[in-house]
């Protein structure tokens, strides 16, 4: 099959995988390191000033991006999502989000970030073409902050960065706040507090197993819904629809016009059936799940010369066979190896 003939059958006949979903957004790392040593990701531990990361020779190029992203696109994505590591580390950023914004048939170009940076890229990336933010911020709390980032960065400067996303216009801003148990749990009401009424939405995001480095219980994941019944007892809330098919927030707002909050609960309340993501890391595997063990090779056969349509071929075939389910199927999983946040880009 050719690349336009792909191309003419996007919409509901583009690339569905064996459950029926279509492939309709991308994760793409452009870095594997990371200024944080968050412990449920990169603990200080293993990720030590000696670790090997990948060198810049065995990261993709932004050409290389570029081009997988157009293929991704030709077969169905219609957003973009930039991740790390950090990716405000990957130098000349705004550069690659200037060549993705001229692809035709992208909808969306966010970038996650843990916010240290944001402040002085924020403008560049608005006027390259990127469409919004979305930073992690754990606790507002000086002592949980450093807790969760494993010592590194500031919350001001992060407060800062999301200041400047604003003014920049990489609107609506979204905070991830991963709750873990005994850890922040006490941090949910002041982050909310905090940003209610700004336009910034927070979403809170069950503690789950991701990787294998965080061991990770049940018993430290705090479920959405005890989240939730804290919040309404003080500011009510009511849900709000969700904007798109396979959207992973439950979205509620405010009853008094105070703005609006998620939640993320792959572990009380998977959201599999609807999963429309893929991932491609920052050296080039293409991950059809968050919880996968593995990953296809795109790098290698591109740097040695496949096609477009070999290319195509290979994003098929993987797409096409995909039946991921973890979160699902987490009880009777148990544990496996699985490939760590930090690489595959959260």
């Amino acid at each position: 099959m050719s690349e336009q003939s792909i191309i003419d059958m996007r919409g509901e006949t583009a690339l569905r995988d064996r459950r029926r979903r279509p492939l309709r957004d991308l994760r793409i790392s452009v870095m594997d390191r990371c200024n944080f040593r968050c412990p449920y990701c990169m603990p200080e531990d293993k990720y030590h000033e000696h670790f090997q990361f990948l060198s810049s020779s065995e990261r993709l190029s932004f050409d290389e991006i570029f081009r997988l992203a157009r293929l991704f696109v030709s077969v169905g994505v219609e957003k973009l999502r930039i991740t790390g590591g950090e990716p405000l580390l990957r130098p000349e950023l705004t550069d690659l989000i200037g060549d993705l914004a001229g692809i035709a048939g992208i909808d969306d170009i966010a970038l996650t970030t843990n916010g240290i940076l944001l402040a002085q890229h924020a403008a560049a990336l608005k006027a390259a073409g990127l469409s919004r933010v979305t930073v992690s911020l754990d606790s507002l709390d000086d002592e949980v902050f450093r807790r969760m980032s494993g010592g590194r960065g500031s919350k001001d400067r992060v407060l800062e960065g999301i200041h400047e996303a604003v003014e920049a216009g990489l609107v609506p801003i979204k905070i991830n706040t991963v709750v873990k148990r005994g850890v922040n749990e006490d941090s949910v009401l002041p982050l909310v507090e905090h940003f209610r009424g700004s336009g910034v939405i927070v979403r809170f995001i069950e503690y789950m197993d991701v990787g294998t480095i965080n061991h990770w219980r049940r018993s430290d994941t705090v479920p959405s819904a005890e989240l939730l019944q804290r919040i309404s007892a003080r500011w009510p809330v009511e849900p709000v629809k969700p904007d798109y098919h396979g959207e992973v927030a439950s979205r509620y707002r405010f009853v008094d016009g105070g703005g609006e909050i998620g939640f993320i609960s792959s572990v009380s309340e998977p959201f599999c059936g609807s999963c429309t993501r893929a991932r491609l890391s920052s050296d080039g595997q293409l991950f059809t799940c968050l919880f996968a063990s593995s990953g296809i090779d795109l790098k290698t056969p591109m740097r040695a010369g496949a096609s477009d349509e070999e290319l195509l071929a290979l994003i098929g075939r993987s797409w096409n066979a995909r039946e991921d389910r973890y979160s699902e199927l987490r009880a009777e999983r148990g544990g496996g190896e699985k490939v760590e946040m930090y690489y595959i880009g959260g």
